[in-house]
């Protein structure tokens, strides 16, 4: 079995690769003040960004959902791998050979099964593309040239062909080392009467990439007669491929997709090819499957939902397309963007416009023209009758349930005007009260009405996210008893302050708060993370490398949830304007103090509740004591941190 990893080349790999790089891939990011950048969080559904992104601690955390850890952790959980797996990958993006603590390297048959699959991916993508040119072949070239596609294009998007034997793919993968377990858990081979047999056969095939763009799966389309399967025949479900959750063409729009703010969902592989060349290259499509909940959370993810995004659908206007448009509509409440819908003259598809009037047309096809909801509501409307009372009454009480589910008020009745206007009702405020009705009783219907299941928390931070609810981000078992986090309390938030200092500008409270017990936190949460940072050697221990300081930190937590709110304190901005010695000051002097204040409470209390019944040292000792701790408190209060 393969050793462990190195522990020097793992740290080499977390610094050798940006997170922001990393998670760049995944979704887009933005400027979030004080070095931060942030994003919509890729773990949990948001319509505000509460996902940052911190380049110079290596770090990441979601304030919505509370994940967070360094480029290795974001990896992993994003992608489902194994901390090896996830090591081995980066470094093969950084270009670090890995050591392995029992000697020699990680033989490939012992690697994950993800990368496992992903290399036979890769491998049956060269072999599918220099199949192409391979004189059977002819009949997939003529294919493409028939639709305007020449070798530069099937080059660019890595366009191949699976010869029409039982085998040859899996004969090569064999050759290669690959496993006949690894060829069908892929999805390449299928088992057959006598072994593993090629999946596609005769087929012209187009490689499926994830958002990182490595290739997950293959979209085939049939070319011959007596191919006697569908059309397009796609990679099964697998470890790696989830065909509600891929986009085509995702890995080559992404960036223009999030620089654009723009969206173009076509319905096919050549419609993606199309708009591409001809210089829509925000174009996506689906992988034999409808446009749902899951593409639009990728889609959010680059967009960001700020109020310029456009997403726009080329759906063609026959029956078929009409209920995809209907189904996008409802799915549309997830998007800020605005949503439009393209269709081209004589229900044209992106592929078969640009053949018959060039790149110009496709160019213009997808400039938003017809809002989504006007086109979805206009082919409800067209079912009726609207020239007769029951036919307009009918065509209302289907369409307002539509616009029901809207749930921005003021949209809701904005479209609902619209709507009074499409049916011939001259009576608009009737329409809004009718769509303002069946919202109220859908949410009724649906629970507790109270909306947002994110209780209006937003991506400003602690005050925003909790607004003094009690409740804990990090109450583990092995946390102290005490008071739960209230960032209502002057002294939660100061101890925040405090740690968030200790983990970001160790510099400004070293060596002081190193002295610092973890009974000096009230809150519980806040208590474990002190006791993180002495476990990890202490503040003094960031004064060196912060990025190993901060990993040693998350290391010496006792379970995930006080992890999670290591990574938080890690990235949070501060609540003071100029973060200096006199701020750091402060917070080291009030949090001192307010545990000062408290130990003398404390003991007066107990000399309370005793009365007489004190020994007469016993009595001495508290006394001198207090008079102490009333000293000090004294000269922490006049002198500030040089009191400490």
């Amino acid at each position: 079995m393969a050793g462990r990893i190195n522990d020097d080349d793992v740290k080499a790999v977390r610094d050798a690769v940006p997170i922001d790089s990393v998670v760049s891939e995944y979704l887009q990011l933005r400027n979030a003040g004080g070095g931060n950048l942030k994003g919509l969080c890729p773990f949990h559904d948001e319509k505000s960004p509460s996902f940052q992104v911190s380049p110079g601690k290596g770090l990441f955390h979601c304030f919505g959902c509370q994940e967070g850890g360094d480029t290795i952790a974001f990896v992993m959980k994003i992608d489902h791998l194994s901390f090896s797996e996830t090591v081995e990958r980066l470094a093969a993006k950084a270009g670090i050979t890995l050591r392995y603590e029992e000697g020699g390297y990680n033989p490939s048959h012992q690697r994950g099964e993800r990368i496992r699959l992903i290399e036979a991916h890769q491998a049956a993508a060269d072999f599918y593309v220099r199949a192409l040119e391979s004189p059977e072949a002819e009949i997939g070239r003529k294919f493409l040239a028939e639709r305007g596609f020449d070798q530069d294009a099937a080059t660019h998007f890595r366009v191949g062909y699976s010869p029409a034997g039982w085998d040859h793919l899996t004969r090569y993968l064999r050759g290669k080392g690959f496993s006949d377990k690894e060829l069908i858990t892929s999805g390449l081979s299928q088992d057959g009467r006598r072994g593993p047999i090629d999946r596609f056969r005769g087929r012209l095939m187009w490689p499926i990439s994830d958002t990182a763009g490595e290739i997950v799966g293959f979209g085939a389309r049939k070319l011959r007669d007596d191919d006697n399967g569908p059309k397009y025949l796609n990679t099964p479900e697998t470890p790696i491929y989830k065909k509600s959750q891929v986009l085509y063409g995702i890995d080559l729009a992404k960036k223009d997709i999030a620089k654009a703010s723009r969206a173009v969902v076509v319905e096919g592989y050549t419609d993606v090819m199309a708009c591409h060349l001809a210089g829509v290259t925000t174009a996506i499509a689906t992988c034999g499957t409808a446009f749902g909940n899951d593409h639009i959370k990728i889609l959010r993810r680059l967009l960001m939902d700020n109020g310029s995004a456009r997403v726009i659908f080329t759906f063609d206007g026959d029956s078929a397309g009409q209920k995809a448009a209907l189904r996008a509509f409802e799915d549309d409440q997830k998007f800020a963007a605005e949503t439009y819908i393209a269709i081209a003259p004589d229900n044209m598809d992106p592929c078969d416009l640009r053949l018959a009037k060039g790149d110009d047309a496709v160019r213009d096809l997808v400039e938003p023209r017809t809002p989504l909801f006007e086109f979805a509501l206009r082919q409800i409307v067209g079912r009726y009758d609207l020239e007769t009372p029951a036919g307009r009454a009918s065509a209302l009480d289907e369409a307002a349930a539509v616009v029901a589910k809207i749930k921005t008020s003021s949209v809701q009745r904005e479209v609902a005007v619209q709507l009074a206007g499409f049916v011939g009702i001259l009576d608009q405020e009737f329409v809004v009260h009718r769509v303002a009705q069946l919202a109220r009783w859908a949410r009724d219907k649906g629970g507790d009405g109270r909306g947002d299941p994110r209780g209006g928390r937003g991506p400003g931070g602690p005050q925003d996210r909790r607004g003094g609810t009690p409740q804990q981000p990090a109450q583990a078992s092995a946390a102290p008893s005490g008071p739960a986090l209230n960032l209502r309390s002057p002294a939660h938030r100061t101890e925040r302050e405090l740690l968030k200092l200790a983990l970001q500008k160790p510099a400004l409270v070293s060596p002081a708060f190193d002295a610092y017990g973890a009974d000096e936190f009230t809150a519980p949460p806040y208590a474990a993370v002190r006791q993180c940072i002495a476990e990890a050697g202490g503040a003094e221990r960031g004064l060196g490398d912060n990025r190993e300081y901060l990993v040693a930190v998350m290391d010496a937590a006792p379970n995930n949830t006080v992890r999670s709110l290591v990574t938080e304190l890690a990235v949070e901005v501060f609540m003071g304007r100029t973060i200096d010695e006199t701020y750091a000051g402060m917070q080291l002097v009030h949090v001192r103090l307010r545990a000062v204040d408290r130990r003398i409470n404390e003991v007066q209390g107990s000399l309370a509740r005793l009365g007489s019944n004190v020994a007469p040292d016993d009595l001495a000792a508290a006394q001198n004591e207090v008079w102490v701790l009333q000293q000090y408190a004294q000269s922490l209060r006049a002198k500030g941190a040089d009191a400490l």
